[in-house]
């Protein structure tokens, strides 16, 4: 499946600029719907820090940035990252809005933060054609609980609920 961007699986670690990394994003619809008339901007000035650390892919709250994981870069299946790329500038609209990315009264799922940014990522899987049990492999992560998964999976009017 061609997503119509540029993955560049080899970037060095450390800080690089989005474009470097992940070329093409700006003439994504699903891109263009998240930042309007600023995509170009927010996209040109944004920075990713390639890291050898944990998990995937998040915003570094501190910069404004977002924070990949080298391993996943190189090897993570590669529609799954482009969707995390969408998913993460949701996080990079709401840091600059001045949301709390990381409310602690909420679970991982139940964040609203995280469920606009799911939704928006789900929306472009779904128009990419991705199967739903492709789209809940891809929503599973390993730090959440299979109930908050599955109030999750509801929230999203997915599989009924059902892991």
């Amino acid at each position: 499946m061609s997503l119509g961007v540029i993955i560049n699986r080899d970037a060095p670690i450390g800080s690089s600029s989005f474009k470097k990394v992940f070329g093409g994003f700006e003439g994504v619809a699903a891109v263009r719907s998240i930042f309007g008339d600023g995509t170009d901007k927010v996209l040109t000035d944004l920075e990713v820090e390639i890291e050898d650390g944990r998990g995937y892919m998040r915003i570094n709250d501190k910069k404004g940035s977002i924070m990949v994981n080298v391993k996943y870069l190189k090897e993570g299946e590669e529609t799954y990252i482009y969707l995390d790329v969408i998913h993460e500038l949701v996080h990079i609209r709401q840091h600059k809005e001045g949301k709390e990315l990381w409310d602690k009264r909420y679970a991982y799922y139940d964040r609203p933060t995280e469920l606009e940014a799911y939704r928006v990522a789900l929306k472009e899987a779904r128009r990419l054609g991705l199967t739903e049990e492709k789209i809940v492999d891809y929503l599973k992560v390993e730090w959440a609980t299979d109930e908050e998964f599955r109030r999750f999976l509801i929230a999203l009017e997915l599989k009924d609920g059902i892991v």
